[in-house]
């Protein structure tokens, strides 16, 4: 009874989006669009990406600024996974390994199962994405740009990335953030971004995927067409990992001249977590492994 129930809250997170797509808040396939699954997705949406010649902005970079949306599916589990009633069947996001899955070490990977049992998925609790579920959290990302900044803003819980494409300093590597620390620069027509200093208390995802405070993640943003990014993100964590991997996928332009973003924020009217406390689950605190076997 008590699993049936957490699967339950976080399946509302699920079913939000799932909402939010037949509401018309999703863009949908169109002919020529490269397919969804990201492993078919990845290899077409570079292709296309050769041949399209991207709007620019005043100082000759990609214009991506507009209203967007990450796509669906990554929030339950980044792997492939089947459905069970509350949960949506979804193929793996991970493109880079043989078996499509995330290349934990061995301690890791029963970390990640303890993970769904002992404590709560920050997103129910309303914390924090971080980087990079921030991109395909259920909402609205909102995207401007200036000569020496990319802005990312998601609709949930006020979420926003300012990311300096110049020479802008870091704080030190002691501070930990939800997000971490982004700097960006241009590779032709990909924004390339750096993040570091992340907290290590987010999840990737409603299974309990996670990594630790040393994550080093390498977001890759490439217009493939007027209305679809095609998002890489190289994770690496030697704590967590036996290998760097990457998991990639596409977000799309919402292109209703009439559309307008709603605030989510989340907090308000917020119930889950007290109901997940009572049955015995914490917060996430984090995990930091240092030794490898």
């Amino acid at each position: 009874m008590t699993s049936r129930i957490v699967w339950l809250v976080v399946a509302s997170v699920a079913a939000a989006s799932v909402l939010a797509e037949a509401q018309g808040r999703g863009a949908a396939t169109r002919p020529g669009d490269c397919p969804r699954d990201p492993a078919s997705f990845h290899p077409c949406a570079l292709a296309k990406a050769t041949a399209f010649a991207p709007p620019r902005t005043p100082d000759g970079q990609p214009d991506m600024q507009g209203y967007w949306r990450g796509q669906g599916g990554g929030v339950e589990n980044i792997e492939e996974h089947a459905g069970n009633g509350d949960v949506n069947a979804g193929p793996t996001w991970v493109v880079d390994t043989p078996d499509g899955k995330v290349p934990y070490q061995r301690w890791a990977f029963e970390q990640r199962k303890q993970n769904v049992e002992k404590y709560i998925d920050p997103n129910v609790a309303c914390l924090s994405s971080g980087v990079p579920r921030m991109l395909y959290t259920p909402g609205d990302i909102t995207i401007a740009q200036t000569k020496d900044a990319f802005v990312l803003q998601h609709s949930r819980s006020h979420t926003f990335r300012v990311i300096p494409t110049g020479s802008a300093p870091r704080v030190d590597a002691s501070v930990r953030l939800w997000l971490g620390t982004s700097r960006g620069r241009w590779e032709g027509n990909t924004l390339v971004v750096d993040v570091i200093n992340q907290n290590g208390k987010t999840w990737l995802d409603q299974a309990g995927n996670f990594f630790s405070e040393a994550v080093h993640v390498v977001e890759r943003f490439t217009m493939v067409d007027a209305n679809t990014i095609h998002y890489e993100a190289r994770i690496d964590d030697p704590t967590v990992y036996t290998r760097p991997w990457t998991m990639v996928f596409a977000i799309r332009r919402t292109t209703d001249p009439r559309y307008e973003v709603f605030e989510e924020a989340c907090h308000e009217g917020e119930q889950d977590t007290e109901v997940l406390l009572r049955l015995g689950y914490t917060l996430y605190p984090g995990i930091m492994r240092r030794d490898r076997f």
